[in-house]
């Protein structure tokens, strides 16, 4: 199959593109390298693989490559509350506007994978499983576009949309910002974490596994189409509490406070079913 990667380069594109590759298929990656990132040295040795550096903005550009493919992958996004915050009219226009002119442009045949974020629950009722039926509740700019951006591509035929958990783990353009890797990162280097809110809780998944959750679809990819599939560990529903223990079985001397005079900045606190997704066989390693 040939794929059409935007943003290939970030931290989910530099572990997906490699095992895209490996699995036979031709990749065409669009980046703007806004980090200056060498991620993707590994896939050169691919002859089926290029990449040309071009902002996804650039319609020309995204047109004359969205014909050329038989999938297209949008992972370019300013993703994260507080970047999208930040930088509130370039992430809807990035995160939003150009995913629907992508559905604008394509053909029914051409197949969309597209992953958005859980986060787009926001707060959910206490100890009730958020399913792919609950109703939206994003808090924060970020969640508002990857919402918008699915109904978009689910208006579709030929269209995947998973809700990915927050991910963690490690990357060549890694990302310290990600709550698992963020709290490993303090936790090694100072021996102390301070948390705000341990109580909130929320879901998470390998980057590999979401590398492989791709790759799953395109195999099953007529019993899979058309559907939005939360991506997490069923296991992995757990507290920042909870989360801080497990860090503290490989860091035994951490220390761990919590806050209880301040407020999370990001209020997101929900538990996730991911038995959808499990049910096509996808189990995560």
């Amino acid at each position: 199959m040939k794929i059409l990667v935007t943003g290939g380069a970030g931290y989910i594109g530099s572990v997906l593109v490699p095992k895209l590759l490996q699995c036979g298929h031709e990749v065409t990656v669009i980046d703007n390298f806004m980090f200056n990132q060498v991620t993707l040295l590994d896939a050169c040795k691919f002859d089926t693989f290029k990449v040309i550096r071009g902002d996804i903005r650039n319609r020309e550009l995204i047109t004359e490559h969205v014909k050329r493919s038989d999938i297209i992958i949008p992972l370019a996004a300013l993703v994260g509350a507080p970047l999208c915050d930040l930088k509130p009219d370039d992430a809807n226009q990035i995160n939003f506007e150009e995913v629907k002119f992508l559905t604008e442009i394509v053909s029914q045949e051409q197949h969309i994978l597209m992953p958005v974020s859980n986060s787009g629950y926001g707060i959910g009722e206490k100890d009730k499983f958020c399913t792919e039926d609950s109703p939206l509740n994003p808090i924060s700019v970020y969640g508002t576009t990857k919402v918008e951006a699915e109904k978009e591509i689910m208006s579709r035929d030929n269209s995947i949309s998973f809700r990915l958990a927050t991910v963690f783990g490690m990357s060549n353009r890694m990302r310290t910002d990600l709550l698992v890797n963020d709290f490993v990162y303090r936790a090694y280097h100072d021996r102390t974490l301070v948390i705000f809110e341990g109580h909130f809780k929320r879901n998470y998944i390998h980057l590999i596994d979401v590398a492989r959750v791709f790759s799953h679809v395109i195999e099953k990819f007529e019993v899979t189409k058309n559907n939005i599939y939360n991506v997490g560990l069923s296991d992995a529903n757990l507290s920042k509490k909870e989360l801080c223990q497990l860090i503290k079985k490989e860091i035994t001397d951490l220390e761990i406070f919590e806050n209880e005079f301040a407020k999370d900045l990001d209020q997101r606190n929900y538990i996730v079913s991911n038995k959808k997704i499990e049910a096509t066989g996808f189990k995560p390693n």
